[in-house]
């Protein structure tokens, strides 16, 4: 049975649509079919993969996508049940009673937060209605700066919210919006190799989860 994964985030531009592509191209190359639902209307995941598929050739991992309106996802979702291992959910930036559906569908639930006081507080919305739904997210510090008193303070605050934080971190690096423009995903980009490391880390840090 399909493993049901929801990337939300109430704030725009936390980097939902390139954690969901690259999660699941890597997953993909992993063996595993995975199926893509957009549930944004700004469609940016089905530009990507559009983009992806106009390439074809020289792309790792058979994904299959499709298109789904915020009360519609845990229908779309059981479609790919008992064909798919993973279904992996792209949700609009806002927090209200649609995005409800698709975090009761979930198996999980990543949420990006950039490093930003901002984007912290803007975590808290999706928090309280995972709750709702008996969920405890998983919270990604996404687009972080290295060695910078911020990144290090977001991440720290983190470990607060009411949520598993993950041990890994995604890095503001140019390669991930290359790739995504390139419809490819960054394990895929030549030179994007730190930019793949960390994706392969918050892949394996999913699976444990999952697993245990």
């Amino acid at each position: 049975m399909a493993t049901v994964i929801t990337f939300a985030q109430q704030k725009g531009g936390s980097g939902k649509t390139t954690l969901t592509a690259n999660i699941a191209v890597e997953l993909a190359a992993r063996g595993r079919a995975v199926a893509l639902l957009d549930s944004d209307p700004q469609g940016s995941l089905g530009r990507w993969f559009m983009t992806r598929f106009e390439r074809e050739k020289g792309v790792q991992g058979d994904l299959t996508f499709s298109t789904s309106s915020a009360w519609g996802i845990g229908y779309e979702a059981g479609k790919y049940r008992d064909s798919h291992d993973f279904v992996l959910i792209d949700t609009p930036p806002k927090i209200d009673s649609d995005l409800r559906p698709a975090l009761k569908a979930s198996d999980l639930i990543v949420v990006p937060v950039s490093a930003s006081q901002v984007d912290l507080w803007a975590t808290e919305g999706v928090l309280e209605m995972a709750a709702r739904e008996g969920k405890r997210p998983l919270a990604v510090l996404n687009r972080g700066r290295a060695a910078t008193r911020l990144t290090h303070a977001i991440r720290a605050a983190l470990s607060g919210l009411d949520a598993d934080a993950a041990g890994c971190a995604i890095s503001n690096r140019v390669a991930f919006a290359e790739a995504m423009g390139a419809g490819l995903a960054v394990r895929e980009f030549a030179g994007a190799k730190p930019a793949a490391a960390e994706i392969a880390a918050l892949t394996d840090e999913i699976l444990q989860r999952l697993d245990g």
